[in-house]
C-alpha cells in the first residue's frame, strides 16, 4: 500500500495542479481546435473556442466546483517545464455512496502516448481512493476511444455498463462504455 510519503500530485514527468488564469486559456484554446482530441475527451459537441471563451469556461468550472462541493479539477502539467500538457476531472461524485466519475485528456498530439495519461491516472486513483476516500470511481468512454479503453483496463478498469448506440458520430451509432473501479481493486493493484 501506497505510504503518506507518497507524493499525490507529483509523478516522474507530470503533476497535477491548478489552472494558471495567464497560460492555460491560450493553450488550451488550440485543443478546441483539434476534433479527435475534443472528440475523444467529450460527447459534446466539438467547437473551437477563443482563449476569452476558455478564460469564462475556468470562471464557471471553478464557480461549479465551488457551489456544488462534488467536483474537482486538475491540470496536469510537465514537471520538466510546468506547460499544460491535459486536464484531468473528478466530478459527479455522490458522497454518502462513495462514487463518483473521473474524466481525463492530453491535450496536444506530440505529448500523447508518452505515458503521461497513465502517470496522470496513477496519481488522480489515488487521490479519489485514498484523499477523498471514495469507493468505486467510473469512467465513461466512448467505443471509438480504443486507447482510453486500453488505458484504463490496464489499470484495472472493468466494462460494467455499455449504452448501446448511444452516440451519433460521422453517420455512425457507437456504444458507450462505462467502467468502473472500486477501491479494493484499485489498494490489491497499486501494492502489487
Amino acid at each position: 500500500m501506497l505510504g503518506i510519503q507518497s507524493q499525490l500530485f507529483e509523478g516522474q514527468d507530470v503533476r497535477l495542479g491548478p489552472i494558471d488564469y495567464e497560460k492555460d486559456p491560450e493553450i488550451e484554446s488550440k485543443w478546441t481546435h483539434d476534433s479527435d482530441f475534443m472528440r475523444m475527451y467529450d460527447t459534446e459537441p466539438a467547437r473551437p473556442m477563443s482563449v476569452a471563451m476558455v478564460k469564462k469556461a475556468y470562471e464557471k468550472l471553478e464557480k461549479a466546483i465551488e457551489e456544488e462541493k462534488n467536483m474537482f479539477f486538475f491540470t496536469i502539467r510537465a514537471r520538466e517545464d510546468d506547460r499544460l500538457i491535459g486536464k484531468a476531472l473528478v466530478h459527479r461524485i455522490e458522497w454518502s455512496n462513495g462514487n463518483g466519475f473521473i474524466r481525463l485528456g492530453i491535450g496536444a498530439r506530440d505529448d500523447q502516448r508518452k505515458g503521461y495519461g497513465s502517470q496522470a491516472l496513477r496519481m488522480l486513483l489515488r487521490f479519489v481512493f485514498a484523499e477523498l476516500n471514495l469507493f468505486r470511481i467510473s469512467v465513461a468512454v466512448p467505443e471509438y476511444n480504443e486507447g482510453a479503453i486500453s488505458l484504463f483496463k490496464k489499470f484495472g478498469f472493468v466494462e460494467e455498463v455499455r449504452r448501446r448506440q448511444a452516440l451519433d458520430r460521422d453517420g455512425r451509432r457507437w456504444d458507450m462504455l462505462i467502467l468502473g473501479l472500486l477501491k479494493d481493486e484499485w489498494q490489491e493493484s497499486a501494492s502489487a
